[in-house]
């Protein structure tokens, strides 16, 4: 299945074919959106939720130098930057109180009821751990949402911006891989958008099969899997100024 001959997939006057697998994808900048998942301390920083919880970070600080790559050549292309902050306020009533599955597999909530201490912390707007980490920097005209869910279609109004900006194809990057990433990239795939996911500027929530997994999930089911350097790649090939008049 995942060994199936590369397909063609439609073109359009101006796009560029960015590298990917398992067929070169046609990327039109004017179209395109990345979006930069959960790159909070919380997920990404020492002392953060993740952290905090036990689970291996050894890999945050190079997915951070991807992510920031990723970015730069995403402003260079023309490319709208979306940036995803999830939480909820600091009484934990967007978290959806005992009535809701989240209650119960959040574990930051969960880590929260068990260590008291940490109430109103871990996720919690205004919060450190709720904030970007230092090196991700909102530019005029990114798009923020704050999603109280792992997906970033469920409960925002992502999909409205996107469709009223005339997004049709999504790259995703950021953590955590086989959660808020898979998720959104999910919904992304059956809300009609075409995702793209930039596999090394992605970290896993858990052990590495699990990151390996996503990305499998993605080629095989779901969209196309691409590196940063192919990005990038197609920004420095870009004329100057084409990519802010996409």
């Amino acid at each position: 299945m995942t060994d199936r001959a590369p397909q063609t997939l439609p073109r359009v006057p101006g796009d560029l074919l960015l590298a990917a697998d398992p067929e070169p994808f046609p990327l039109l900048p004017a179209r395109t959106a990345l979006i930069v998942v959960d790159m909070q301390n919380a997920y990404a920083s020492e002392k953060g939720y993740l952290d905090k919880a036990g689970f291996d970070l050894s890999g945050t600080q190079s997915v951070i130098a991807k992510v920031t790559q990723a970015v730069a050549a995403a402003r260079m292309l023309g490319i709208t930057i979306v940036w995803f902050q999830n939480g909820w306020d600091a009484e934990g009533i967007e978290a959806g109180g005992a009535g809701s599955p989240n209650y119960w597999k959040s574990n930051a909530l969960r880590l929260m009821r068990e260590q008291p201490e940490l109430g109103g912390t871990l996720l919690s707007k205004g919060s450190w751990d709720y904030a970007l980490v230092p090196q991700m920097q909102r530019a005029p005209g990114d798009i923020l949402i704050q999603k109280p869910r792992y997906g970033g279609f469920s409960g925002t109004q992502m999909e409205m911006m996107l469709r009223a900006r005339g997004i049709r194809d999504i790259l995703f990057c950021g953590v955590a891989t086989n959660v808020c990433v898979e998720s959104t990239l999910r919904e992304a795939f059956h809300r009609e958008f075409w995702p793209v996911l930039i596999e090394d500027a992605c970290w896993q929530g858990g052990p590495r099969f699990v990151h390996e997994a996503t990305v499998f999930n993605v080629r095989t089911f779901f969209g196309w899997v691409a590196k940063t350097e192919a990005l990038t790649a197609l920004a420095g090939a870009m004329p100057s100024g084409r990519g802010s008049a996409a």
